[in-house]
């Protein structure tokens, strides 16, 4: 009898501990994967690191020193300033539920990070730890839209300017690819940011580099890097960090991000090669500045790529992508003679645009790709689709902040400041002292 009554109270105990638990704590504890969660903290760090130092490193080397500060300032200052706006309203525009505007963009429900807690999960890994890697993506795109307008914009302007854009440009157009919006409805391919980061800065850098004007002495007189083994180390972080930019986007530590890792490395090395060869036929030599930014561009085409593709597309779109590039470069400086300071445009907004296309081709089992729902013209159909209206809708909304910032603060430092440098004007301080 004492047997049996010790058992009941055993089991009546056991059943008890359990209905006192939190549910949602071993609900949590069930769905949520330790490896994959680990595997984004990971992937956030390293895109973080792209940001800050690595394209702060690759623009400072690119400009004069005079300017060096200006660009570190400005890359530092938009990281801290778009954390800000991401827990406000960002993160809500881009991740949250539109109601009747869901198709365009998010809504109220995830203002100020509402409902993200510590027991919040997005699919199964921590709410906390997705928005704080979709964070770095935002970081790292007003970002790349300093280098179309280096060495000429206030400060001021350009916080005011980027916080706008972020809002009205990067947000919805972020929602509606990877946010439930209509693009990825339609069936839009964009794996790490073709559209949402690439196109978006370089078509932003374009109309930015146009309404500020060339700066002082552009074509003539000669601008070099100021300091090309700065320029190499930022580039070197880049393509590290890139690791975490696209095979991070998996979301998982799976078979989908080991391959998205390996297509970013052969995309980076295909670009640096390919565009290194056609300098060096065209020029006569091949330079250092040539094979990073080659990489830069194999990075940013094969981006939206790089979770649907296989070896050998990653191969052929670095190729291109290094080709392509290059002569973009040429073409708008030298045919056109828009002065994009960094080459933000001809490097990634072209490099997006090629990528996002040939990704409706490469995804595809018969070039090896990882498959997908639509035939390839279908599908590079629809890539045409989500191209076109990301370009109409960031010009027209760059142009339209940019002539508000304009008439609110003036877009441009004055000739005088120029001829200093922004380092002194602006921040009242230079990069190197020579006394």
């Amino acid at each position: 009898m004492n047997i049996a009554i010790k058992k009941t109270l055993t089991i009546m105990g056991v059943i008890g501990l359990f209905g006192i638990l939190p549910e949602n704590l071993y609900a949590a504890d069930a769905q949520l994967s330790g490896a994959n969660t680990a595997w984004i903290l990971t992937s956030t760090a390293l895109v973080l690191f792209m940001t800050i130092p690595g394209l702060a490193f690759f623009y400072g080397g690119l400009v004069r020193s005079k300017n060096v500060l200006s660009v570190l300032m400005q890359c530092f200052a938009l990281t801290c300033m778009v954390s800000i706006l991401w827990v406000i309203v960002l993160y809500g525009l881009v991740f949250g539920d539109g109601g009747s505007m869901n198709s365009i963009i998010g809504g109220f429900d995830k203002f100020f990070m509402s409902g993200v807690t510590n027991q919040s999960l997005s699919g199964d890994i921590p709410e906390t730890v997705f928005s704080m890697f979709q964070l770095t993506f935002a970081i790292i795109t007003p970002a790349l839209i300093v280098g179309g307008f280096a060495e000429r914009m206030k400060f001021s302007s350009m916080l005011l300017f980027s916080t706008l854009w972020m809002i009205f440009v990067y947000g919805p157009i972020a929602h509606m690819v990877w946010g439930g919006g209509w693009l990825g409805s339609l069936g839009f391919m964009d794996f790490a940011g073709g559209t949402v980061v690439h196109i978006n800065a370089g078509i932003a850098a374009l109309v930015a580099a146009i309404m500020l004007r060339e700066r002082k002495g552009f074509p003539t007189t000669p601008m070099p890097p100021h300091n090309l083994a700065m320029t190499v180390a930022g580039a070197s972080m880049l393509w590290v960090g890139w690791f975490g930019f696209n095979a991070g986007s998996a979301l998982a530590a799976d078979q989908s991000a080991g391959m998205a890792m390996l297509v970013t490395h052969i995309g980076a090395a295909a670009g640096s090669l390919s565009w290194m060869a056609r300098e060096w036929y065209k020029q006569g030599k091949a330079s250092v500045l040539g094979i990073v930014t080659g990489m830069v561009a194999g990075l940013g085409t094969i981006t939206p790529a790089s979770g649907f593709v296989g070896p050998i597309g990653a191969l052929v779109i670095g190729i291109l992508a290094g080709l392509v590039c290059y002569e973009a470069t040429q073409y708008i400086k030298k045919v056109l003679k828009i002065d994009d300071s960094l080459d933000v445009f001809p490097v990634h907004g072209v490099g997006g645009i090629l990528g996002t296309l040939l990704t409706g081709v490469f995804a595809s089992a018969s070039f090896g790709g990882m498959g997908m729902d639509n035939s390839i013209s279908t599908q590079v159909g629809i890539q045409i689709v989500g191209i076109l209206f990301t370009i109409i809708w960031c010009g027209f909304f760059t142009f339209i902040i940019l002539r508000f910032v304009d008439n609110v603060l003036g877009l441009r430092i004055s000739e005088d400041e120029e001829e200093v440098g922004i380092d002194l004007s602006e921040h009242g301080e230079s990069s190197y002292n020579n006394n």
